[in-house]
């Protein structure tokens, strides 16, 4: 009997060592496949963060020639709008001069009148009204003609 109860012994470790060892295969067999996932999913990581950091990059040149188109842009309106700016400045001086100067061609304009005025009434039918008018030295001696202006002189900056 005690060969027996050995021998049942024995058989009771190799179907023993059998399902471990079958166990073992199966648990090696499952972390075969889960590195095998795990490196697969690794890679489909790195090439969407590769493909992220291509998108990113494509992104960042097209923003960078946009920027520069931008910047181009803004220089090139910047010195049309100085141009304009002193062009303005130049235009409002010869505004204020040439209004300066109709002032001042009017005021003269009002003082021959008024002088005209005093001189025809008080030498009517005389000579002496127009000897006395032809003697005043910044009297012109055609006091009727039109004053001619040329651009010219007018536009000497």
């Amino acid at each position: 009997m005690g060969s027996s109860s050995g021998a049942s012994s024995e058989s009771g470790q190799l179907q023993h060592s059998g399902s471990e060892e079958d166990l073992r295969q199966i648990m090696d067999q499952r972390k075969r496949k889960r590195m095998l996932s795990n490196r697969e999913s690794a890679r489909r990581s790195r090439m969407r963060k590769q493909n992220h950091l291509d998108d990113m990059m494509a992104q960042m040149v097209h923003l960078r020639k946009e920027n520069n188109r931008i910047l181009t842009t803004m220089n090139v309106t910047t010195q049309f709008h100085m141009n304009v700016e002193a062009e303005n400045a130049i235009l409002r001086a010869q505004m204020a001069e040439l209004t300066l100067r109709l002032q001042t061609l009017n005021e003269i304009m009002d003082y021959l009148n008024s002088s005209n005025v005093l001189l025809e009434t008080e030498y009517q039918g005389t000579q002496i009204a127009d000897e006395c008018f032809m003697n005043i030295p910044w009297v012109p001696p055609f006091i009727n003609q039109p004053i001619m202006a040329s651009a010219d002189g007018m536009f000497m900056y």
